[in-house]
């Protein structure tokens, strides 16, 4: 809201959008002079600019993380869906590739499987290095044989009634649904879902105490304009609307730097980790973890609704915190 000084005699009204008023005596010169109740560049404005912004920063930043983790987690879960194991034991005297290629054959026949690999006796011992290490001598242990097979999404197979007819036909064999993975990355991705929720929380509830503080900072710093709108007939709603507009646009401006900050973050994070020193194995291991670590339309949207969300925030507190001021005053 600003004040004008204008050359005619005529009284302040509050009839129109803005309320026009004597403006301080070192500003009055030639024409309009316009003054805003809450100026920019006053530390109402200015500080809280920053505070705002890096609020809405971590906020972004929460956001789009807690959304690359439940995507890629989504994606490990779809191709853990999509592939089950079968585990065929190696017994003394068992001409155990004549076993795998049975088996093979058996699954390849079967309704709602797209593709049956058995995994080389090389491969099924890599499996087992993080455990054993890779010096160790594994040609003597009797290493079950591994099969990935591959499901048709849109035809699974019953993989209860699969499971039954493995163990009939072929000993030692046992089929793996990989069940118990899929629960634990729903139970981490949940979690992590959680304790995104509670940082966004924590970052709401700051900001709101942020607004609530500087509102009456504002208030109290004019008290007199105040008055004096009161005097020539300006309604709380209008005051508190004026207030409003400026906690709204300084959200706007504050919400749009902080997720631009966080955006560059996901964006550069891969250069980041090189210069750390991470290399290209830390990259790696990041990519396996949050897949490209980027985010795509729908990361971006709700980066613009965290955007919206901290702007509605600050004028609802606004409105708010000035009418149970003006309230006060009037009581």
């Amino acid at each position: 809201m600003t004040f004008q000084q204008n050359n005619t005699s005529q009284p302040p009204t509050s009839s129109g959008k803005e309320l026009y008023s004597p403006t301080r005596p070192k500003e009055r010169s030639w024409g309009n002079q316009y003054t805003p109740i809450v100026e920019a560049k006053t530390v109402t404005g200015s500080s809280l600019t920053v505070v705002i912004s890096i609020m809405c920063f971590l906020a972004s930043l929460t956001a789009g993380s807690v959304y690359l983790i439940n995507q890629s987690a989504a994606a490990w879960t779809d191709d853990i869906a999509s592939e089950v194991t079968v585990q065929l034991g190696v017994e003394r005297g068992d001409n155990i590739d004549d076993k795998l290629s049975k088996l093979s054959f058996f699954l390849t026949n079967q309704k709602g499987i797209s593709g049956v690999r058995p995994l080389p006796e090389e491969e099924s011992a890599v499996l087992l290095e993080p455990w054993l290490g890779k010096e160790a001598d594994l040609k003597g242990l009797p290493i079950p044989r591994l099969i990935a097979v591959e499901l048709d999404r849109t035809n699974p197979p019953n993989l209860i009634r699969l499971r039954d007819d493995i163990q009939k036909n072929f000993k030692n064999a046992t089929l793996d649904d990989h069940r118990s993975w899929q629960s634990q990355i729903q139970t981490v991705t949940r979690s992590m879902a959680l304790g995104g929720l509670a940082v966004l929380i924590l970052v709401g509830l700051a900001t709101t105490g942020i607004i609530v503080s500087a509102t009456r900072s504002a208030m109290a710093s004019n008290r007199e304009i105040v008055e004096v709108l009161h005097f020539v007939g300006a309604t709380d709603r209008f005051i508190a609307r004026e207030f409003e507009r400026h906690f709204l646009s300084l959200g706007i401006k504050s919400g749009l730097v902080g997720a631009v900050g966080s955006l560059l973050i996901f964006v550069f994070m891969p250069f980041f980790m090189r210069v750390l020193g991470g290399g290209t194995m830390t990259t790696a291991e990041m990519r396996r973890l949050l897949g490209n670590a980027t985010l795509d339309i729908p990361g971006f949207i709700l980066l613009g609704i965290v955007v919206i969300v901290i702007a509605a925030l600050c004028m609802l507190t606004t409105r708010y915190g000035v009418y149970r001021i003006l309230n006060s005053q009037h009581h």
